[in-house]
C-alpha cells in the first residue's frame, strides 16, 4: 500500500522532477525502469502527483520510453506509468497523444509483446480515450482498434483481454454519444 505522506514528501522535495531526469534517453533500462515505475506508483490517487509529473516534463519521456527494442519491464513500467499519470486528467491525456503516445501504445499490443505489456498498454488505452475524443481519433488513426480487437480474441492474460475489451466499449459509448448529438439544419 502506497503511504499518502510519503507519496506528497517525495513530491514536495522535489523527488518527481528527479525521476524525471532519470528518464533520460542516456540512461539504461536498469535506471529507466525502476524511475518509471517510481513515477507509475507515486501517481495512483494522486492528483497532485499526476500534474506535477506533465510539469517536469515527464511524459514525453514516458513516451520515448515505449520505443521498439526496449526491455520489456521498461515497456511495462512507461505504459503503466501513463497510465496512471492520465488517470482523470484530460491534459495529460492531451500530452500524451501530443508526444506520440498512443501510436506507441498501440505498438505495445502487438503479438510479439509479452502479456504484461499488453496489459499495461491496453489499461493506457482506456484510460486515455475515457474523457478525451482527440485520444480516439489518435487510436483510430493508428489503426488501435483492430490491436484492441487482437488483443481481445487472443490475449494470453485475462486481465489484458478485460482491458482491450474496455477500451473497446468506451469507443461504443462513444460512437452512440455522437450518434445521438442531434445536428442543426
Amino acid at each position: 500500500m502506497i503511504n499518502t505522506q510519503n507519496r506528497d514528501s517525495i513530491r514536495e522535495c522535489r523527488g518527481v522532477a528527479a525521476l524525471v531526469g532519470l528518464l533520460a534517453p542516456g540512461a539504461s533500462a536498469a535506471v529507466h525502469e525502476p524511475a518509471a515505475g517510481a513515477l507509475r506508483n507515486l501517481c495512483i490517487s494522486s492528483t497532485h502527483n499526476r500534474v506535477c509529473v506533465r510539469w517536469c516534463g515527464g511524459i514525453a519521456p514516458l513516451v520515448e520510453l515505449l520505443a521498439p527494442g526496449r526491455p520489456a519491464v521498461v515497456l511495462e513500467q512507461a505504459a503503466a506509468a501513463l497510465w496512471n499519470v492520465c488517470i482523470d486528467n484530460i491534459e495529460n491525456m492531451d500530452s500524451v497523444v501530443e508526444s506520440g503516445g498512443v501510436l506507441a501504445l498501440v505498438g505495445l499490443l502487438a503479438p510479439a509483446c509479452p502479456a504484461a505489456v499488453h496489459l499495461a498498454a491496453a489499461g493506457a488505452l482506456v484510460v486515455l480515450t475515457s474523457k478525451s475524443g482527440q485520444s480516439w481519433e489518435a487510436v483510430r488513426a493508428c489503426r488501435g482498434v483492430a490491436a484492441l480487437e487482437r488483443v481481445l480474441a487472443c490475449a494470453s492474460s485475462a486481465s489484458a483481454h478485460e482491458r482491450a475489451a474496455a477500451a473497446l466499449r468506451k469507443r461504443e459509448h462513444v460512437q452512440q454519444a455522437v450518434n445521438d448529438l442531434e445536428l442543426p439544419d
